[in-house]
């Protein structure tokens, strides 16, 4: 598993989690999970702290990016109530179909667990709140159509909340089998390997000294070399 550490001391680690692993392990999860690497890595005898590894907020499957891990009940319990308070602040970086012409902006809508499909989330109404920011870097094309690189500034955590947000504001991330759409997504992996959505930022108060402290993880090389594909548009 190729997991890197950006930073650990006593207290923390800071991980740059790569696509394609599974954060918690799970009945259904076959192959390895990251729970199991820190496991290992952190000699624990059984689950230990929070019951799973001090793993503190989750990254989807396909999104690579910074993920903090608690080493003691103690962090693990600090940290979770900064997430709680929404005390944390994460940046994203990801690639949606579409010229995002509104360079900045928000989008406020509830997000819930679709009655007709388990696995899927989306915009409904009693879903519970959600808050995303964003803004437009650049623009890019190909011979598919046009594309909009977005940093994403997400004020909840909702499941699937960057995916589903930019697919109500009608653009959705490349590659995503889920919410763009099957055919876009099949035709969109002929040039993009998986996902673009990328954890690349998160700024937090350390558990112990109460400093702020924050940690970046750049883009990575699959995604890096997605973009130099396309053409650069002028704005």
């Amino acid at each position: 598993m190729d997991t890197k550490i950006i930073f650990e001391d006593k207290d923390i680690i800071i991980l740059n989690k790569p696509s394609g692993v599974v954060v918690n392990r799970a009945n259904t999860t076959k192959n390895p999970t990251l729970q199991d690497w820190l496991e290992k890595y952190l000699k624990l005898k059984d689950n230990g702290i929070g019951d799973r590894a001090g793993i503190v907020h989750r990254l989807d499957k396909p999104t690579s990016g910074v993920l903090i891990v608690a080493k003691s009940e103690q962090a693990f319990t600090n940290l979770q109530r900064q997430f709680k308070e929404r005390q944390t602040e994460k940046s994203y970086q990801c690639l949606v179909h579409g010229k995002l012409d509104i360079k900045k902006g928000q989008i406020t809508a509830p997000v819930g667990r679709l009655p007709w499909n388990k696995e899927r989330f989306g915009v409904l109404p009693g879903g519970r709140s959600a808050e995303t920011n964003y803004e437009v870097i650049s623009y890019y094309k190909n011979n598919q159509g046009i594309y909009s690189l977005v940093n994403v500034f997400p004020k909840t955590g909702r499941t699937h909340q960057i995916r589903i947000h930019m697919k109500y504001l009608g653009y959705p991330l490349v590659a995503d089998d889920f919410y763009a759409g099957r055919k876009t997504s099949r035709d969109d992996k002929e040039w993009c390997p998986r996902l673009f959505l990328h954890a690349k930022s998160i700024m937090f108060a350390h558990p112990k000294t109460g400093e702020k402290i924050s940690f970046e993880a750049k883009l990575p090389h699959d995604l890096d070399k997605v973009l130099q594909k396309l053409t650069l548009l002028e704005d």
